[in-house]
């Protein structure tokens, strides 16, 4: 995992942005590290697995909080000791630095 993105801070998106390019996506996705899959360079998808259902709710609100903290909300899912992070930018409909600084975050909270 990359400390340098987990010491950015996610922007809003200005006007008339557009989503990563192929390439682009690419290189922060070595920055990012970890086990996380690009979806036809739309999105990103982890699967995070815990002891029990207790402990993946306790990283669902830990991700919900940093969430907050970034103005930048994910889609999560969890059922007992599983929990599924997507993460977008709805605005451009696809990728920006912001998801893949979220991401770093959501890791670094397991």
């Amino acid at each position: 995992m990359s400390d340098k993105l987990v010491s950015r801070k996610c922007k809003p998106c200005e006007a008339g942005a557009k989503p990563l390019k192929s390439e682009q996506i690419t290189e922060q996705a070595r920055e990012l590290g970890g086990q996380w899959r690009i979806i036809e360079d739309h999105h990103l998808e982890k699967d995070f697995r815990f002891k029990d259902f207790k402990e993946a709710l306790a990283f669902v609100n830990r991700v919900g909080e940093i969430a907050e903290q970034e103005g930048h909300h994910p889609e999560i899912c969890f059922t007992w000791g599983k929990v599924r992070v997507k993460i977008w930018t709805h605005k451009v409909d696809g990728l920006t630095e912001n998801d893949f600084i979220l991401a770093a975050k959501a890791d670094r909270a397991t």
